[in-house]
């Protein structure tokens, strides 16, 4: 019945946005393929390629999207991230800072498949640096999971605490393998001794002692550690208000996270930044049906941001 529906929404010179809005996000990923598939089935045309025929701008970057399977989703970002003269550096962070290993399996598979791509070449051959090391340490998706060794994190803490003082390109080395490759429960620990040893956070501390891209990774790392809704919400404000609404950040945000932690993320943004709301309702930023399939995404209504 959907499928059907999006067909008639679909036909002729205009079609029905409303209609896509409604069907489209309020289906879960796992149905939306189930929809493309009778669509398909149906029509003999792939859903997806008849939406981007169909919409535009950012409207339509939404919708489309909103069809991609999530390992699809991330490797469709990174690519359009390191695609052509520059580099999204800060789609690389989010997705790569906060990703499970078993997500970034899935990611490297759909990039693969998608593009005939390795995106660890990709990633290679598009940054540099330190920079480079750390996404490539956390592309490989080999953290831990669930382990913890309180002696190991003294250790690890003592490493982290030279390193931020040295700042040579062995103590980098060192500070990035621990934060790439420890377990989230582990780094808890780090994090702790890291405090008692040095006085200090450790987001401070890498914020005084390093710089560009680098720094920003890390801090993206160390913030998912903790609190990983918090870390989207920081990012969804600076996307919303520091950078006059970017539009390509906000999307990928909100589609990624949709069926993972947009609730919680939504409860971190309106707890914890100085304005409270999301503002994608202004007539300054997201309008129109654009606008509506934003909120549709966040399961609000205008009047709650």
């Amino acid at each position: 019945m959907d499928a059907q529906m999006l067909g008639g929404a679909l036909e002729g010179f205009g079609c029905d946005k409303d209609m896509l809005i409604d069907i489209l996000t309020q289906r879960c990923n796992a149905q939306r393929q189930m929809i493309a598939g009778a669509y398909q089935s149906m029509y003999g045309r792939d859903l997806t390629c008849d939406l981007k025929e169909k919409l535009s701008d950012h409207f339509k970057d939404v919708m489309v999207g909103l069809m991609y399977p999530p390992p699809l989703y991330d490797a469709h970002e990174l690519w359009h991230a390191m695609k052509g003269a520059g580099t999204d550096e800060n789609c690389l962070i989010d997705i790569l800072a906060s990703r499970t290993s078993g997500e970034i399996f899935q990611m490297q598979e759909a990039f693969c498949l998608q593009y005939n791509s390795n995106i660890q070449e990709a990633i290679y051959s598009d940054t540099s640096g330190h920079f480079r090391d750390t996404l490539m340490n956390l592309v490989q998706g080999t953290r831990e999971e669930g382990y913890t060794d309180p002696a190991m994190a003294a250790q690890d803490a003592m490493v982290l605490w030279e390193a931020c003082q040295q700042k040579t390109g062995e103590h980098k080395t060192m500070l990035q393998m621990i934060l790439c490759n420890k377990s989230y429960q582990q780094l808890w620990l780090v994090f702790q001794e890291f405090q008692s040893i040095s006085g200090q956070d450790i987001v401070d501390a890498i914020n005084e002692c390093y710089d560009g891209y680098f720094q920003e990774l890390l801090v993206a790392i160390v913030l998912c550690v903790r609190d990983k809704p918090g870390f989207f919400a920081y990012r969804l404000h600076s996307a919303i208000h520091d950078f006059g609404f970017h539009n390509k950040t906000v999307i990928r945000i909100l589609i990624a996270r949709s069926e993972i932690d947009l609730m919680n993320i939504r409860k971190r943004y309106k707890r914890d930044m100085e304005n409270p709301y999301f503002m994608i309702s202004s007539v300054n930023f997201a309008s129109g049906h654009y606008e509506k399939a934003l909120l549709a995404i966040c399961a609000g209504d205008a009047d709650d941001y």
